[in-house]
């Protein structure tokens, strides 16, 4: 009875992991691992971490999965609305090695056709993690920009971005499908 149920559902996250990464199902987000890669010298620790991506549909999964031990990307499949105030954490390598961190507020099928977006709502969300973007949907509450090279592609923020330094908002970018009802300025 359980291999009658557990067969579907691995299909179905495969299909969802697909869908949401725009790649091929290898390897699925039930058997993907997650390497942590820890380089040291004398002047700085730096710890690389490659892994899969998050597909949530809950607060709690959420949260877990934006902090430093989460993952680098993370799919909603559903609206998810958040009562505090949260953080996008840690430094992540997508699967091209590349330095990335992206919370997609759609899904898509395989030809990489967006088929739903969703909202994600949260009072304040400060982004920490460096070349991070949010994408293909809706966030409302404020934005709180720390990291470099922040992005929203497609996105709209029903809130004001506030940028905690220069760096962050000289490098942030949004596209022309993205908008921001609220205000943009510099707030230390």
């Amino acid at each position: 009875m359980k291999s009658k149920i557990l067969l579907p559902l691995l299909a179905l996250l495969t299909v969802l992991f697909v869908g949401c990464t725009g790649q091929k199902a290898s390897p699925s987000p039930t058997t993907a691992k997650t390497t942590p890669n820890t380089t040291t010298n004398a002047a700085q620790k730096t710890t690389d971490v490659v892994t899969t991506a998050s597909i949530v549909d809950n607060a709690a999964d959420f949260e877990k999965a934006i902090g430093k031990d989460g993952e680098w990307i993370i799919c909603l499949i559903k609206d998810i609305t958040i009562n505090k105030d949260i953080t996008l954490d840690g430094e992540f390598k997508n699967n091209r090695g590349e330095t990335q961190r992206k919370i997609a507020l759609y899904e898509q099928d395989n030809n990489r056709n967006i088929t739903a977006r969703y909202t994600l709502t949260a009072p304040k969300l400060t982004i920490n993690s460096p070349e991070a973007s949010i994408q293909h949907g809706t966030f409302k509450g404020d934005l709180y920009v720390s990291a470099k090279n922040f992005q929203l592609v497609d996105t709209t923020v029903e809130g004001n971005v506030y940028f905690t330094n220069e760096e962050a908002q000289s490098t942030f970018k949004m596209d022309e499908n993205s908008k921001i009802t609220g205000k943009q300025e510099l707030k230390k």
